[in-house]
């Protein structure tokens, strides 16, 4: 400031402040606005309440619980069928949004979970708590009076299960894996039970085929991503029991699939095309588990065991649909 220059006034000072950090915050926007202050729209809001449901695994549980429904003996109107895959749907909604709610100082630790809503500040926590619990409470009676009591109570059981149990298991054992697979693998039950109204072997070897196939699926999952589930604390087996302990279990779940696969033939479920189907891949996804023990970049074999876990999963059902018509 030069000598003819006059001296600031208070209020000048105060307008040139404001005006310099509007410059500011023009120019660097995400350094000073955070994601609970962004403005919000009602298409954003409606697209993050739909991403605590986590669309895409509600989609492939909703594609088990209707190959059930498909190789049941028996048949649903449309209606029925309909009733049961939108309640069955809210049930498995229900349970990723309060996943979401419980794990939301979690999911902030690790990078896959980090930009859901919740981590994010997009969405006040009690959105999820709300939206989990009106469909946990619209679903599971639904289903019970529209579609049957024991679908009802497997619904029940899967919701309660995921919610109570396996979610807040995960931060002490790894032993909630194995619980973890019991509400993934009852869609398919449900399905059954839909159409026949009773729990039988068949429906119980679908979900004896989910339930096996979860648990080498997600041991890759905590292979590879094992610093991640550390730093949020969680209790995953290759960090708890070792490395060579989840390949054991990797291996030993995928040959009691491949065996449990193949008991679908014997009872009905399935003819030549599936048998031999399910033969080979089955051997495909015991390998992929098998030589995890001679290959030396763990991460490498967890990352191959996961895509084939999804090869494996997709084929055999796909297979299993061909089949039957």
């Amino acid at each position: 400031m030069t000598a003819e220059e006059p001296a600031p006034t208070p209020w000048q000072g105060r307008l040139t402040g404001f005006a310099a950090s509007v410059r500011v915050r023009a120019r660097f926007p995400s350094e000073t606005m955070t994601a609970a202050t962004r403005p919000a729209t009602v298409m954003l809001t409606v697209r993050d309440l739909i991403a605590l449901t986590k669309p895409r695994i509600t989609l492939m549980v909703l594609v088990t619980a209707a190959g059930g429904m498909w190789l049941a003996p028996g048949s649903l109107g449309l209606g029925s069928v309909a009733v049961m895959l939108l309640t069955t749907g809210m049930v498995v909604g229900a349970a990723n949004t309060l996943n979401c709610y419980l794990e939301r100082d979690s999911d902030r630790l690790m990078t896959r979970t980090a930009n859901r809503p919740l981590p994010d500040r997009r969405l006040e926590p009690s959105w999820a708590l709300t939206l989990g619990v009106v469909m946990g409470l619209f679903a599971v009676p639904t289903l019970t009076l529209a579609v049957n009591p024991v679908t009802g109570l497997l619904g029940a059981i899967a919701l309660v299960s995921y919610v109570a149990i396996y979610t807040p298991m995960k931060q002490y054992t790894p032993a909630a894996l194995f619980v973890g697979a019991l509400p993934g693998a009852l869609p398919p039950l449900m399905g059954w039970t839909a159409v026949t109204g009773s729990v039988a072997v068949p429906g119980l070897l679908l979900f004896g085929v989910l339930f096996f196939w979860q648990i080498p699926h997600f041991i890759a999952i905590s292979v590879f991503r094992q610093d991640e589930y550390e730093r949020a604390g969680l209790k995953v087996l290759p960090s708890v029991r070792g490395l060579r302990s989840a390949k054991v279990q990797a291996t030993a779940y995928a040959g009691a699939l491949w065996l449990v696969s193949l008991l679908l033939v014997p009872y009905g479920l399935a003819g030549t095309l599936y048998l031999v189907s399910a033969i080979g891949l089955g051997g495909y996804f015991f390998w992929a588990a098998l030589r995890g023990f001679w290959m030396a970049d763990a991460n490498v074999w967890a990352k191959k065991l996961f895509v084939a876990s999804l090869i494996y999963l997709t084929a055999l059902f796909a297979v299993l649909i061909v089949d039957a018509l």
